[in-house]
């Protein structure tokens, strides 16, 4: 359902995840007719979208595909829907996201206000990343392990994070539920309607045909 004709390059696919051809705002008006166009009850699809939506406010970067069908399954949400849902997550929006989410830790945990949250974070989970190599680098003798980098990096960025990730989130998930469901209700009585249209239309032809003959 999900499949392209011709698949892409892992290197379009990279560009893709930036900038998609067809510029953002076609991506989004595609990707709300998938959504739309769903085979399930408003209620599970809203739900899984929603799902999608709150984990994208989590630091587990990588990972939110597979958090996200996790939350919907527990939910009995919509999997393919949730998976749709972590796009609200994407370059553009991130830099917000992490904002948000980071200085609301930052205030839930009584931590002193920082000024340069975006630039903080990326730099903190580019440390990360370094060091972690780097450890896998020591169980083979390259260098020696040194795991307070990963420590300092968990404490202060990551758990601000993720504590700070839930109140936005959940008041996303929310929106994103009770906004989504009315237009996935409206698109579906329009087209079973228009179904029911086709199907009274081709009964009357074959009823014409039939007194013709």
């Amino acid at each position: 359902m999900f499949k392209r004709r011709n698949p892409l390059s892992y290197w379009e696919s990279f560009k893709e995840a930036f900038y998609p051809r067809s510029g953002w705002r076609r991506a989004i008006e595609y990707m709300g007719h998938r959504i739309k166009r769903l085979p399930d009850t408003p209620h599970r699809i809203a739900l899984g979208f929603a799902s999608g939506a709150f984990v994208c406010f989590s630091p587990f970067f990588g990972f939110h595909f597979f958090i996200a069908a996790f939350v919907a399954f527990i939910l009995r949400g919509n999997v393919l829907a949730s998976l749709l849902g972590t796009f609200i997550g994407n370059p553009i929006t991130f830099p917000f996201i992490a904002t948000i989410s980071y200085r609301t830790g930052l205030w839930i945990l009584g931590y002193a206000r920082d000024e340069t949250v975006w630039h903080k974070i990326k730099h903190g989970f580019g440390e990360a990343g370094r060091a972690m190599w780097g450890n896998v680098r020591a169980l083979f003798g390259y260098e020696p392990s040194n795991w307070d980098g990963i420590f300092e990096f968990f404490s202060k960025i990551m758990v601000p994070y993720m504590v700070g990730g839930i109140i936005p989130g959940l008041i996303t998930a929310v929106a994103t539920y009770f906004i989504s469901k009315p237009l996935i209700v409206a698109y579906q009585k329009r087209r079973r309607a228009k179904l029911l249209a086709k199907i009274q239309e081709n009964r009357e032809k074959h009823q014409n045909d039939a007194d013709a003959r």
